[in-house]
């Protein structure tokens, strides 16, 4: 496969802190030598571990975004031992339309992994992630949210990657993240994902999903803002804990999605009324709500249920829904 074609005036190993800008060339009608200039910043002094942090994944997720940006601007040289890089609006086409996807391709970043450098401009990112970034990096963060679709409690989050040895220490990470709630995701199915590459480059991957609504829920970023710093710590690369200084991390409670089970999908087109609330503990066969169809006011009204025990994590934040919408999600606590 041929070398990424997006380049960059940052020299990521170079002494101090730079803030510039990846460059994917784009050539369109209003700017035949045009590119792409997506954000990009890198903090380093000496040796020490590479903790590579990312938001914008998606582009309508935004706790991650405010998270990043802010840390660009305190975080100095002297505060640390080692390199953060940050990529703050990921799939920048996405991020600065406020979409999921990106306007220009309808690519989804995060199931464009491990990406083309000859394909559209979202297959290109992931590229180069997958082929420069990942390769420097000791540690991902990943920040997402749920975006405009989806609301979720607030949450940091690892993946089961099968090598026990990077599972413990990914789970020793989101422990001294410190998130409320955390979840372990043990059952996902899209090789595409973000967290194949991280697997394959044996990284420790950090996600989250801090809110959602397509607005900026405040606990997410909080619970971000000290969990950054947390994790920088627990890797040994922030070393000013006084100037960063955050509550110790909270006994966690930890839990898991373990199956498909724990899903509600919409059986029909219509208008969603929900009958419970983000953080409520359901039961096998409760009803999670009803779809009603308001353009047939007379068809009586189809009521979804659940189909696991567990706590309601994330629901569906838009009323209407088309056959096959995620309605809602659940998570159980983790028995190891």
């Amino acid at each position: 496969m041929a070398a990424s074609r997006i380049w960059t005036e940052i020299d990521f190993a170079a002494e101090g802190k730079q803030v510039g800008y990846l460059h994917l060339p784009y050539s369109v009608t209003r700017s035949a030598y045009g590119t792409l200039a997506m954000p990009v910043a890198v903090v380093k002094n000496g040796a020490g571990p590479t903790v590579f942090m990312m938001s914008g994944n998606h582009g309508d997720e935004y706790e991650g975004q405010v998270t990043l940006t802010k840390l660009i601007r305190r975080l100095d040289p002297d505060d640390i031992a080692g390199r953060v890089i940050f990529l703050p609006m990921a799939n920048f086409p996405a991020a600065q339309a406020g979409l999921r996807v990106s306007p220009l391709d309808d690519g989804n970043l995060n199931r464009s992994f491990p990406g083309d450098p000859d394909a559209g401009p979202t297959a290109q990112i992931a590229h180069y992630i997958d082929t420069v970034l990942l390769t420097l990096a000791d540690v991902w963060l990943d920040l997402h949210s749920g975006g405009a679709s989806l609301d979720y409690v607030p949450f940091a989050s690892i993946h089961v990657s099968g090598d026990a040895d990077l599972d413990a220490r990914a789970l020793a990470a989101l422990k001294a993240f410190g998130s409320p709630i955390s979840m372990i995701w043990s059952f996902f199915d899209d090789p595409r994902l973000a967290t194949g590459s991280a697997h394959k480059h044996k990284l420790i991957y950090l996600g989250s999903e801090l809110g959602g609504t397509g607005s900026v829920n405040p606990a997410g970023v909080k619970i971000c803002d000290e969990g950054v710093i947390r994790a920088l710590t627990h890797f040994g690369v922030l070393t000013n804990t006084e100037k960063f200084a955050v509550p110790a991390a909270p006994q966690i409670r930890l839990t898991e999605l373990a199956g498909r089970d724990y899903y509600v999908y919409a059986p029909d087109a219509g208008l969603f009324e929900p009958y419970c609330v983000l953080g409520e503990e359901v039961k096998n066969g409760q009803i999670a709500g009803a779809l009603h169809f308001n353009d047939d006011p007379a068809r009586a009204p189809v009521e979804v249920p659940f189909r696991h025990d567990g706590m309601l994590i994330c629901k569906r934040h838009f009323g209407r829904c088309e056959r096959g919408d995620c309605l809602a999600h659940l998570a159980t606590d983790y028995r190891g």
